[in-house]
């Protein structure tokens, strides 16, 4: 089975085994998660979600992503600004579409 669910503000396209990134939750390792929000099932859509459908999945880790470098410049101002930033994350495998 396949579905798109929608957590942390975004859309993921799972099926049963697949592991995937998402923005950062506030569960243990080694913990279940449920997302609720479905936005699709083996091609039937909801209305915007689809109510009876769940999908379960096991927090594998936490972390965070690569740096990424921002640098600002004003030409003939003299300035410039340097950031640097590490996006966290979770990651979870999908165990079951229901």
């Amino acid at each position: 089975m396949k579905a798109i669910i929608e957590t942390g503000g975004k859309q993921y396209y799972v099926e049963v085994g697949s592991e995937i990134y998402i923005e950062k939750l506030e569960v243990e390792s080694g913990n279940k998660v449920v997302f609720d929000k479905v936005l699709m099932v083996n091609g039937v859509a909801g209305n915007p979600y689809l109510t009876n459908v769940l999908v379960e999945g096991e927090i594998i880790k936490h972390g965070k992503q690569k740096k990424i470098t921002i640098f600002k410049y004003l030409q003939k101002k003299s300035s410039h600004k340097k950031q640097g930033h590490r996006q966290p994350y979770t990651k979870v495998k999908i165990t079951k579409i229901a």
